[in-house]
């Protein structure tokens, strides 16, 4: 059993809500190590890079929010954090920077504004997607907000759905465009029509299993199943039971629902459904989605009569305690007060009269937060960075603006572009469903590490979905504006995305080919991996890091089993394997870890083939 599941065990996570007001007396010294982690049930994150000061999730189902509720949140950054907020990619707002003595007052103050952060971490359902202008856009079948609203109802303060073998994503949107990378969600619910009864009734499709970490980019399997809004809720509630009580557990790198699905199968989780439903289920209807993307940024006509929405790029996600109550009081004096947040990380003003567009547009504000900005910068997207996540092995948020910058400046005018950062293999930046996505890593060079990435492009979701394909790696980034512009002026992405779509994807229904006999098993050659780094092959199920130490090939299994890391993404220091994500060292030719007895990753042994060496599993 790992450590997660040991603290589960011990306590629900939600029953340290009332241990605050103790941390809050003593201090954070006095938090333990099990209670670190079940403080993310609540929302409120421990960040080793500020030790002392402390990072809050708040939960804004379907991203829609009042100006009081924005006003709230930018007095308590103001006052408690540094004077930033960051908006998330699942429509989210992250408070940093105050003290776990601070966390009372500021769940109150967000309690009375509507707000809360409960289970916005860890093994739980996160802020539920949806349309960020859902019940605007006249490109949609429905308003499916209200479905996301009864959803989080059902979970949140919840302790059926606080044991989870892993975190949970949800997408319900009824919208006809790609604007919620809904295909990389545990569920996706999408816009469908279907006869029943001779007559055509609205509601949506359903798709599990998706998912942008543990491995990578999983597109979602259809689960041939079609469902109204009023029996929506009540199916992602027993979609999510089915997690919670078949869901593997032993290691987190293979926790998520798409392993699930990977071993039952489409057509059993589909009969386990139906049981738990206790009536014969619909099959799928007709997707009535177009491939076309849209990013929400602009001036955009709603259906209500005379009035429009207008989107704002915020680079990168962090907005200003300042620009935060500026957008609050615009929301009021040009809209109706009210606020949406995009999967972009940008911002939407709506329900702007006609006769007041220009007015707004000429605001000192929309010269910070643009509703006309470059190509470059309007599909800007990252994650944390390493500045406050520990996963992160890089600082993408400045490197994010400074190569779109030189870009802007080199280039002028581009292609329509997304451009997403991932500062780690977890993928909170989107970046395989980008034109193009940056994934950091950390590399050796003359000795020293330096910050780098591996470059992604052609990623999709919608309808229309693929993984991307990686077609660089090891580029330090103060090299990227020069490597990349290339690609960002030229780069024929619809071209690449329809020739990627051709190539078949994994098996998704649990049913694999057959083995081969005798199984092609990859040569590696010494002279292939600089000393002191690793390559990573693949042996029938097993992925295997495969390192160079002192001019010997030594391997072990590449997921690290503290929280997944990549270890052939690591490096040598000694006779141990460094992981890229906490640090974790794993000798070389035992497995065992030296900072935690209680790990240990499986070896491999070498055996010569020709002029190099496969892997015996």
């Amino acid at each position: 059993m790992n450590k997660i599941e040991e603290y589960k065990k011990e306590k629900d996570g939600l029953d340290v809500l009332q241990d605050v007001p103790r941390f809050a007396a003593e201090g954070w010294e006095s938090i333990s190590e099990g209670d670190k982690e079940r403080l993310k049930w609540t929302g409120v994150f421990f960040r080793r890079q500020t030790p002392g000061h402390f990072m809050m999730r708040i939960r804004i189902p379907n991203g829609i929010a009042t100006a009081t509720q924005l006003r709230t949140i930018g007095e308590i950054s103001a006052e408690f954090g540094k004077g930033f907020v960051d908006l998330t990619t699942r429509q989210q707002i992250q408070l940093r920077w105050f003290k776990i003595e601070n966390v009372p007052a500021i769940w109150q103050r967000l309690w009375m504004a509507g707000l809360v952060s409960l289970q916005t971490g860890m093994d739980n359902i996160r802020g539920v997607v949806g349309c960020p202008v859902a019940g605007l856009t006249p490109n949609e079948l429905f308003d499916a907000s209200p479905v996301v609203q009864e959803f989080t109802q059902m979970f949140v303060g919840n302790k059926a759905y606080t044991n989870l073998p892993r975190k949970f994503n949800v997408t319900i949107t009824a919208c006809k465009e790609a604007c919620t990378h809904a295909e990389a969600q545990d569920i996706a619910l999408t816009p469908a029509t279907k006869e029943v009864e001779g007559s055509e009734v609205k509601g949506f499709n359903v798709a599990v299993g998706g998912k942008m970490g543990s491995g990578g980019y999983r597109i979602a399997s259809p689960l041939d199943l079609f469902v109204t809004p009023s029996d929506a809720a009540s199916i992602c509630s027993h979609i999510v039971l089915i997690f919670r009580d078949h869901g593997l557990r032993e290691t987190r790198a293979k926790a998520r629902l798409a392993f699930l699905i990977e071993d039952w199968g489409i057509k059993r989780f589909r009969r386990e459904l139906e049981r738990r439903a206790d009536r014969p289920l619909l099959t799928a209807g007709q997707d009535v989605r177009t491939a076309k993307h849209t990013d929400r940024v602009g001036v955009f006509r709603q259906k209500q009569t005379g009035v429009n929405y207008v989107g704002l790029t915020v680079p990168v996600g962090r907005m200003t305690s300042e620009q935060i109550l500026r957008a609050a009081d615009l929301s009021e004096n040009y809209g109706n007060g009210q606020i949406r947040l995009t999967v972009g990380q940008n911002i939407i003003i709506p329900n702007v009269p006609d006769r007041r567009i220009g007015e707004l547009t000429e605001e000192p504000l929309l010269k910070e937060l643009r509703y006309d900005p470059s190509e470059v910068m309007r599909g800007l997207v990252s994650c944390t960075g390493m500045d406050y996540c520990h996963f992160a092995l890089i600082e993408t948020k400045g490197w994010a603006l400074k190569t779109a910058r030189i870009l802007e400046a080199k280039l002028g005018k581009t292609q329509p572009l997304r451009m997403h950062w991932s500062g780690c293999p977890a993928g909170c930046g989107n970046h395989s469903v980008a034109e193009i996505g940056f994934l950091g890593k950390n590399i050796k060079i003359n000795g020293e590490i330096v910050e780098a990435v591996d470059v992604f492009a052609g990623g999709a979701a919608g309808c229309e979905p693929n993984p991307p394909v990686k077609i660089m790696e090891d580029v330090p980034c103060e090299d990227l504006p020069e490597v990349v512009a290339g690609l960002v002026r030229h780069g024929a992405f619809k071209a690449m995305r329809q020739q990627l779509r051709r190539i078949p994807q994994a098996p998704v229904n649990g049913v694999h080919p057959p083995a081969e006999e005798k199984p092609v098993r990859p040569t590696i050659r010494i002279q292939e991996i600089q000393e002191g780094s690793a390559k990573l092959v693949r042996v029938k199920s097993e992925e295997v890091a495969v390192f160079n130490y002192q001019g010997q090939l030594c391997a072990i299994q590449n997921n690290c089993p503290h929280a997944g890391g990549q270890l052939s993404m690591g490096w040598v220091e000694g006779e141990y394997a460094v992981c890229p994500l906490h640090g974790y060292k794993f000798h070389l030719q035992t497995g065992a870890c030296s900072l935690d007895p209680n790990l240990k990753v499986k070896t491999f042994k070498l055996v010569a083939q020709g002029d190099g060496f496969t892997v015996e599993d």
